[in-house]
């Protein structure tokens, strides 16, 4: 088996994608509107990118900014659009929401659920926003398809994160712990060597992809200067 760590890249349109494949990526995650942090693509943008790349794609599910879901029509709109993407060929999703109070919104994310049945999920940064992280990686435990949270250890990002990301390493296979943990938010090149000492071995880069910012497209040459640290 394999020990390579994956690399994900935040891919907005087919040149993204395009880029970011050729400078050594393993998946993407596919979101529009970074402004309001990342919201789920058009079904029409989705299908460009999945005829332009040939690797995983993991299609966000989020309508607004933030991680509540919102009130009951939005939750409707967000079911349909999944049901659109899940029609025109989408396998992998990201997706999480929570409760006012911080707990994991499982009405919202069951509904999901019912309409991507057997596909693969990331529960997103939400569990950075949680009450009580341990309490939410066991509620969601017994979801169908969760293999893997998107997670900087804190709501500030990596810096502060740190000693949470090592901890959760080390609970790798307990019940709640299963899933891999994609690091990302605020990830630096330097933060590499650390997690990869803890057992860290997926990481998620959506910024650092883009030296010139978020206005212009994903940078071959930067994706895979993280493709060659991974590798080192």
């Amino acid at each position: 088996m394999s020990n390579r760590a994956v690399l994900e890249v935040i891919a907005l349109d087919e040149r993204d994608a395009v880029a970011a494949q050729a400078g050594g990526a393993d998946r993407l995650e596919l979101v529009t509107d970074m402004a309001a942090d990342g919201l789920t693509p058009s079904t029409a943008g989705f299908a460009a990118i999945r005829a332009a790349v040939d690797i995983p794609l993991r299609v966000m599910l989020r309508l607004t900014d933030g991680f509540a879901a919102g009130d009951a029509a939005h939750v409707d709109a967000l079911v349909a659009r999944a049901a659109e993407l899940r029609e025109a060929g989408a396998t992998e999703f990201v997706l999480g929401f929570l409760t006012p109070d911080g707990a994991p919104d499982l009405v919202t994310v069951e509904r999901l659920l019912a309409v991507i049945e057997g596909c693969r999920w990331t529960f997103h940064r939400a569990v950075d926003r949680a009450a009580d992280r341990d309490a939410l990686r066991k509620r969601l435990a017994d979801l169908p398809g969760l293999d893997t949270y998107l997670t900087a250890g804190a709501a500030t990002g990596v810096d502060d994160g740190l000693p949470t990301l090592k901890a959760e390493a080390a609970r790798s296979g307990q019940p709640g712990y299963e899933p891999r943990i994609l690091v990302g938010g605020g990830l630096r090149l330097d933060h590499l060597p650390e997690l990869r000492a803890a057992g860290l071995d997926a990481f998620h880069i959506g910024g650092a992809a883009r030296p010139h910012g978020w206005t212009a497209p994903v940078s071959p040459e930067a994706v895979r200067e993280w493709r060659t640290a991974l590798d080192a």
